[in-house]
C-alpha cells in the first residue's frame, strides 16, 4: 500500500489544481458542465467498463475483416476508451470510425501518430516538413501555423489526440528512430518549436502529446526493437532532456507519452523500462513536474516494453507506475483481467482508478465527445489537401533552407554572364525539380559520366559546379549517408572546380565528409521534396532570402546555429497565387479559354505565364507544336515572338543609349543616320517615330521584289541554296540571300513617301532604322549586343535570334508553312520576311523566347530597369518611355511600348491601369506589365501555323479574355 499513500498526497481531487504554477490542461471552459458529465458517465460504468476506458487500441482502416472483428470485440466486450489509427486512407478511416463509434457505449478518444501530418499514416493526405527542417526556422509563428493547420486536418478526420510534438533533443547523430523527427540538438530551440507547435494544434481543439518522456534523443538503438539506454546522470537529464517538458507543462500541455528506455540514473532496477517505472512516471512526471494531463504509455507491443513482461502484466505495471492510458496493448482482454484482479485485491484503489478514468473522460468532454458528431466524408480529401497547406509548406521550406558555408560569398549568384554552370547529381533519388528550376535562372548543364575521369574532363568546360545530393523523401528514417564512391567523386570534383554542394536530406549527411576545404559553398535543404528542391534553386539565384540556421552540429567546425543569411536580389520567384493576393480557383478559368482556342484551331499550342509582385504564380502550357498533336508544348519550348522583339531587343538598347547620353527622344533621324539627312524623314524625331506618329508607312513586302516573276519563288538573282560570301544571310533552310539587299531595304525606306497626314499608324520601319544606328554605333550586330548587354546577365538562356544550333531543335515551335516566299515549314527561322532577309536579325522581329524569359524582361521594366541585383536602365528612362505623348491625338502608344486602348477596341482587356504597357506580336504573342497591380502577363502562341490568313485568336479576343481572368483573380 506504500504506492497509494504516496500517490494520495499528490491527488486531492481530479478537478483541483496541484499547484498554482501548473494548469490542468484537461479542464474545459465550462468546468461545472464538464464535471457533471464526467461524474455522470463514470457512475454509469461498471468496473470492467471503467478499466476499458484506459485502453487505446491500434486500428488500420485498410485492415481485413478478421482484424476488424477483433477491434469490434474490444469495443463490444472490453468497452475500450479509444483508438489509435494507423495505416490506411482518409475516406476508409472516416467510414470505419463512424461505424466503430456507433458501436461504442461512450464515444471513443481517437488518436494518431501524425507528427508531420496525417500522411505519416494515411495515403491521400498532406505532409508538412519533418521537425528537423522546422528546427532550422527562426519564425515561431510559422511553426505555430504548422501545428494549427495540422490540427485542423486531425479535427476534420475526427482525430482528438495527435501524438506530437516530438520533444526529444537529438544529441546523438546515430539515433536510428528520432533523427529527423527532432527539432534539433539545442534544448531551447527544441522547446520553443515544440511550444509553438503545441499552441497551434491545441488552439483548434486537438490535444497535443509531448514524447518520448523523459527523452529519447541520445540513443543509438530503436526502442521498437530493443530497450535503449540513456546513460546520463540525473542532473544532465533534468537540465536537458526534461527541459522542454517543464516549459510545455507550464503552458498547458494536454498529454505526455512515456518511452521505453533504460535510465539507470532515474531507475535503480537494471534494465527496467521507464514506461513502467514509478520513479519516472509518478516521481518525476507527476510529482516533480506536477503534470496533470493524460499520460500515455508508448506502444506496449514495442520490444523495449514487451521483452520485459508478458501481455497483461506489462499493462498492470504501466498503470501502477502512474500511466493513464495503455497504448496498443498486446492483449486488452488479459490486461483488463489483470487490472480487475489488482483492483479486487486492493492493489489498485478506487481513487487511483477514478483519477485516470476521469482524466480520460475529461479529455473526451474537452474535445466535444459529449456531443459526438460522425465524420462527414464529402470533400474530405480536398479538405485535407488545401491550397493554404501547400502555401505553408512552401513558406516553411523557404525559411528552413540553410547556407552553412559560403567562403567566397558567391551566393546568391549575381554575375551570370561570367558563369558556366554544370550540375552533377549524387544520391539515389529524384533530382529533376531542382535541375529544372535551376534552368529557369540560367543555363545549367546536367553533366553525367560512367567514370570519374570522364566526369572531371567534362567539367573542365564549366567554372561553377552545383552538386545535388538527393536521398529518399519517403520517410524520415530513410538512409541519408554518402556512399564511399560518392565521397571520392565529391572530393575530386571539389578539388578541380568551384563547387556548391546542396544536400537534400538530413544535415547529418555532412558528418560523412572528412573535409570540406575545397567546397566553396554548402547548402542544406533538409528534404528531397519537389518544393524543397525548387526553393533551394531559387535561393541559389537570389529569388528568395536565405534565412535558415542549422538545428544540429555536422562536423568540420559547422556548429548548431550556423547559417549565412542574405536578402533576395529581385529575380523572379515561383509561388502560389494566394501568396500575392490572387485566387488559384479563378486563374483556373484560363484553362478553359486556352483549351477552347486550341479546340477551335485558333492556334496549335499556347504558353501562359502570370507573375505578380515579382513571383510567378501561373505558368502553364496547352496543346501541341502543330495540329498533328505529336509534340506537346513544354516550359522549355521557344516561340517566334514576332513584334515583341521591338521591346525585348531594340528598346532596351535604345534606352541604354539614352541613359548614356548618346541619343535623346528629340534626336532627329538625320542626326542618327547621315544617309537620311536629305530625305523626307530627316527631321522626324525618335520620340515621334517610336510612338508610331511620324507618317511612316506601316509595311512593305520587301521580299516580293526578290521573287521570280514567273514562278513566284526566290529568284537566283538574289537567292542561293548554298551559303557563300555573296549569299550569306540565311532566310530559311537551304535558302540564302545576298546581304547587300539590306542596303536596298534601308534605301527603300528612306525614299518611300510619307503618309499624307499625321496620324497614328503602326509601322515596322522605325526598327529597321534604329537597328542600323545601333549596329553602326557599337560596330556589332544586334544579336550580339542584346546578349552581351542584357540577356546573359539576366539569365535569358532561352532567348535568342536564330535559335537553331543554340536551342534543342525539338524545343523550337514552328510558325508557319510558307507558301508565298520560302515555300517550306518555317521552324527556327524568323517568320517575318523582312527580318528573315536581314539574316534573321531584325530590330522589329527575329527573337525566339519562352514565357519564363520574357517575364524576366517585363519584370525588369516593372522594377524600373532593375533586375537580379543589377541596374540596366535608369528609372526615369523607363518612365519616360512608358509615357503616352500623343494621347490627345488619339494615339495610345508610348515610346516603343504599346499602351492601353483609349476607346473600346485595343490590345488589352480594358481592365488594366493607364500606367500599364507591353506589346503584341503577329504570331499570336503578347507581353504586358502593369505597375499599379505589379502584374506581368505573357501569352505565346503560333496562331500563324499552318498559315497566317485569318487571325481568329485576335478576333475572339483570347489574349484579352485571359487577361480579364487575371485581373478578376486579384482578391
Amino acid at each position: 500500500m506504500r504506492y497509494y499513500v504516496s500517490l494520495l498526497f499528490i491527488v486531492a481531487s481530479i478537478y483541483n489544481s496541484f499547484s498554482q504554477n501548473t494548469p490542468n490542461p484537461l479542464l474545459a471552459t465550462n468546468e461545472k458542465a464538464q464535471k457533471k458529465w464526467v461524474d455522470s458517465v463514470y457512475n454509469s460504468l461498471d468496473l470492467r467498463e471503467r478499466i476499458g476506458q484506459l485502453y487505446m487500441v491500434q486500428v488500420f482502416s485498410n485492415q481485413d475483416d478478421a482484424t476488424k472483428n477483433k477491434v469490434i470485440a474490444d469495443i463490444r466486450d472490453n468497452k475500450i476508451g479509444g483508438i489509435i489509427y494507423s495505416k490506411g486512407g482518409p475516406v476508409l478511416q472516416a467510414k470505419l470510425n463512424n461505424e466503430l463509434q456507433s458501436l461504442s457505449k461512450i464515444p471513443m478518444l481517437i488518436g494518431m501518430d501524425a507528427e508531420w501530418g496525417l500522411s505519416m499514416r494515411l495515403d491521400s493526405t498532406f505532409s508538412f516538413p519533418w521537425n528537423m527542417a522546422l528546427g532550422a526556422i527562426k519564425d515561431l509563428k510559422l511553426i505555430e501555423r504548422t501545428g494549427r493547420q495540422l490540427g485542423e486536418h486531425c479535427k476534420r478526420l475526427g482525430v482528438h489526440f495527435n501524438f506530437a510534438p516530438v520533444v526529444d533533443i537529438n544529441t546523438n547523430p546515430e539515433n536510428p528512430i528520432i533523427g529527423n523527427r527532432s527539432f534539433g540538438e539545442d534544448r531551447d530551440n527544441v522547446t520553443n518549436k515544440a511550444l509553438a507547435f503545441m499552441n497551434g494544434m491545441q488552439s483548434v481543439g486537438v490535444l497535443a502529446n509531448a514524447k518520448h518522456f523523459p527523452g529519447h534523443g541520445d540513443t543509438s538503438t530503436d526502442s521498437h526493437k530493443t530497450l535503449p539506454t540513456i546513460d546520463f546522470n540525473a542532473k544532465r537529464i533534468d537540465s536537458v532532456e526534461l527541459y522542454p517538458y517543464k516549459k510545455l507543462i507550464q503552458k498547458g500541455l494536454s498529454s505526455v507519452m512515456v518511452a521505453h528506455l533504460n535510465i539507470p540514473a532515474l531507475e535503480s532496477r537494471d534494465g527496467y523500462p521507464s514506461s513502467i517505472s514509478e520513479n519516472i512516471v509518478t516521481g518525476i512526471l507527476k510529482q516533480k513536474l506536477r503534470f496533470k494531463g493524460l499520460i500515455f504509455t508508448d506502444a506496449l507491443g514495442m520490444k523495449g516494453a514487451s521483452n520485459f513482461k508478458s501481455p497483461g502484466e506489462i499493462d498492470l505495471a504501466a498503470f501502477l507506475a502512474g500511466n493513464d492510458v495503455m497504448l496498443m496493448s498486446e492483449d486488452v482482454s488479459i490486461g483488463i483481467e489483470k487490472m480487475l484482479e489488482a483492483y479486487n485485491s486492493g492493489l489498485i484503489s478506487e481513487n487511483r482508478l477514478a483519477l485516470s478514468v476521469k482524466k480520460v473522460l475529461m479529455a473526451k468532454y474537452k474535445v466535444g465527445l459529449n456531443n459526438y458528431i460522425p465524420i462527414g466524408t464529402s470533400q474530405l480529401i480536398e479538405d485535407l489537401n488545401r491550397t493554404k497547406d501547400y502555401i505553408l509548406y512552401e513558406e516553411l521550406m523557404e525559411n528552413a533552407i540553410t547556407v552553412v558555408k559560403d567562403t567566397v560569398s558567391q551566393l546568391p549568384f549575381k554575375t551570370l554572364e561570367n558563369k558556366q554552370f554544370a550540375y552533377v547529381n549524387l544520391g539515389d533519388d529524384d533530382y529533376l525539380p531542382f535541375l529544372n528550376t535551376l534552368n529557369k535562372y540560367a543555363k545549367v548543364t546536367h553533366v553525367q559520366d560512367e567514370n570519374l575521369d570522364g566526369l572531371i574532363t567534362q567539367l573542365k568546360a564549366y567554372n561553377t559546379v552545383i552538386v545535388g545530393f538527393h536521398k529518399s523523401n519517403e520517410s524520415p528514417w530513410k538512409p541519408h549517408k554518402f556512399t564511399n564512391k560518392e565521397l571520392v567523386w565529391l572530393y575530386e570534383i571539389a578539388r578541380s572546380n568551384c563547387v556548391i554542394l546542396n544536400v537534400f536530406t538530413k544535415p547529418y549527411a555532412l558528418l560523412d565528409l572528412e573535409t570540406i576545404t575545397n567546397m566553396e559553398s554548402i547548402v542544406v535543404s533538409y528534404q528531397n521534396s519537389p518544393v524543397a528542391q525548387e526553393k533551394s534553386a531559387q535561393l541559389l539565384f537570389g529569388a528568395i532570402d536565405a534565412k535558415g540556421t542549422l538545428p544540429v552540429s555536422v562536423g568540420n567546425g559547422i556548429k548548431v546555429g550556423t547559417g549565412k543569411t542574405f536578402n533576395k536580389i529581385s529575380r523572379l520567384a515561383y509561388t502560389f497565387p494566394e501568396r500575392v493576393g490572387m485566387s488559384s480557383a479563378t486563374l483556373k478559368q484560363i484553362d478553359s479559354i486556352a483549351n477552347y482556342a486550341i479546340s477551335k484551331q485558333m492556334t496549335p499550342g499556347i504558353q501562359v505565364l502570370v507573375a505578380r509582385k515579382g513571383q510567378v504564380v501561373y505558368n502553364k502550357n496547352y496543346g501541341y507544336h502543330t495540329y498533328n498533336k505529336e509534340q506537346p508544348v513544354t516550359d522549355g519550348d521557344v516561340y517566334d515572338v514576332a513584334s515583341l522583339t521591338k521591346i525585348v531587343a531594340s528598346l532596351p538598347l535604345i534606352m541604354e543609349l539614352k541613359d548614356d547620353g548618346i541619343i535623346s527622344l528629340d534626336s532627329k533621324l538625320k542626326d542618327l543616320i547621315p544617309e537620311f539627312e536629305k530625305s523626307n524623314k530627316a527631321n522626324i524625331s525618335l520620340r515621334k517615330m517610336l510612338s508610331h506618329y511620324a507618317r511612316l508607312k506601316p509595311w512593305i513586302p520587301f521580299y516580293a521584289a526578290t521573287l521570280d516573276p514567273v514562278t513566284k519563288k526566290p529568284s537566283s538573282e538574289w537567292h542561293s541554296t548554298t551559303k557563300s560570301e555573296t549569299y550569306n544571310y540565311q532566310v530559311a533552310e537551304n535558302l540564302f540571300i545576298k546581304s547587300t539587299y539590306n542596303d536596298t531595304i534601308l534605301k527603300i525606306i528612306k525614299d518611300t513617301d510619307l503618309l499624307p497626314r499625321l496620324t497614328y499608324k503602326y509601322s515596322d520601319f522605325p526598327y529597321f532604322i534604329t537597328k542600323k544606328f545601333i549596329e553602326t554605333h557599337y560596330e556589332k550586330g544586334l544579336d550580339e549586343l542584346v546578349q552581351d548587354h542584357f540577356y546573359k546577365s539576366m539569365g535569358l538562356n532561352n532567348t535568342t535570334y536564330n535559335p537553331i544550333g543554340k536551342i534543342d531543335y525539338e524545343h523550337i515551335v514552328p510558325s508557319e508553312i510558307d507558301s508565298y516566299y520560302r515555300h517550306q515549314e518555317i521552324r527556327g527561322y524568323v517568320h517575318d520576311m523582312g527580318a528573315a532577309m536581314q539574316g534573321g536579325i531584325g530590330g522589329h522581329a527575329g527573337i525566339f523566347s519562352n514565357a519564363n524569359d520574357l517575364a524576366k524582361i517585363m519584370q525588369m521594366y516593372l522594377q524600373k530597369g532593375f533586375y537580379g541585383g543589377k541596374r540596366y536602365i535608369k528609372p526615369e528612362t523607363v518612365d519616360e518611355f512608358n509615357t503616352c505623348y500623343y494621347c490627345t491625338a488619339n494615339n495610345r502608344r508610348g515610346i516603343g511600348f504599346d499602351k492601353p486602348q483609349l476607346g473600346k477596341a485595343g490590345p488589352t482587356c480594358g481592365c488594366v491601369s493607364k500606367k500599364s504597357f507591353g506589346h503584341s506580336g503577329f504570331t499570336g504573342t503578347f507581353a504586358w506589365a502593369d505597375p499599379e497591380k505589379e502584374i506581368v502577363y505573357i501569352f505565346l502562341a503560333n496562331r500563324t501555323f499552318p498559315n497566317a490568313d485569318t487571325n481568329v485568336l485576335s478576333r475572339e479576343d483570347i489574349r484579352a479574355k485571359i487577361q480579364q481572368v487575371i485581373y478578376n483573380s486579384i482578391q
